[in-house]
């Protein structure tokens, strides 16, 4: 392969990562502009908290590995994908309302979206496999533990759902392909859809972790 076609080749990797990150990004924002609309918040609320789960995740991997300023706080389309996204909830109420378990829904695709960019952007970052997968975990569920404590709920993860479970399903899947020389583009579908069926199958079906006592109390993952 000529520098040509590896320019080419990290030019695509770039425009997948950057695509995905803000499809992860539209869908934590919707599944955080419901949340905040069932719990009722008025539109500023509603807005406040899209973006906060939209990026909160990405914000922490950012930190983590040292990619600072945040990508979340100085790339506008961050910003401007979150509150399309609130808007659209807010307008196109609905819309929403007819999609089955909407929070779950786009919750399951924003926790496989971003469990993917971002084990890519730890890597990307020269991380070695073990970062990279816990960094992976971090963007997928930072979000939605930051939303559940500012809607005063117990965060998702520390209960006995498949939650951080499927997204180190689809971090592992990544970087592990990543390592063995999958091309970029199946080894990420796969870990996608991995996760994302992984998350929700285990709701479908209530499949849960054990938990840590004899009582009905909530367990961790």
């Amino acid at each position: 392969m000529n520098v040509h076609e590896l320019a080419l080749a990290g030019l695509n990797d770039h425009r997948l990562f950057t695509t995905l990150d803000l499809a992860g990004t539209f869908a934590f924002a919707i599944s955080g502009a419901v949340a905040a609309r069932d719990r009722g918040l008025d539109w500023f609320g509603v807005v406040a908290i899209a973006f906060t789960v939209a990026c909160g995740g990405g914000v922490l991997r950012d930190l983590c590995i040292g990619a600072v300023p945040p990508a979340g706080l100085t790339d506008w389309r961050y910003l401007a994908v979150a509150m399309a996204a609130a808007l659209m909830t807010i307008a196109a109420n609905t819309l929403v309302v007819r999609l089955a378990h909407p929070v779950i829904l786009f919750d399951s695709i924003g926790l496989g979206l971003f469990a993917v960019t971002g084990a890519q952007k730890a890597m990307i970052f020269g991380h070695n496999a073990e970062v990279a997968v816990l960094l992976g975990i971090v963007t997928a569920v930072g979000g939605g533990v930051v939303r559940d404590v500012l809607l005063n709920r117990v965060p998702v993860i520390l209960q006995r759902e498949i939650y951080a479970s499927a997204a180190l399903v689809g971090a592992s899947i990544e970087v592990f392909g990543e390592h063995l020389g999958w091309l970029s583009s199946s080894r990420t579908w796969v870990a996608l859809v991995a996760c994302f069926a992984f998350r929700y199958l285990s709701l479908h079906y209530k499949w849960n972790l054990p938990h840590s006592s004899e009582h009905d109390g909530n367990g961790s993952e």
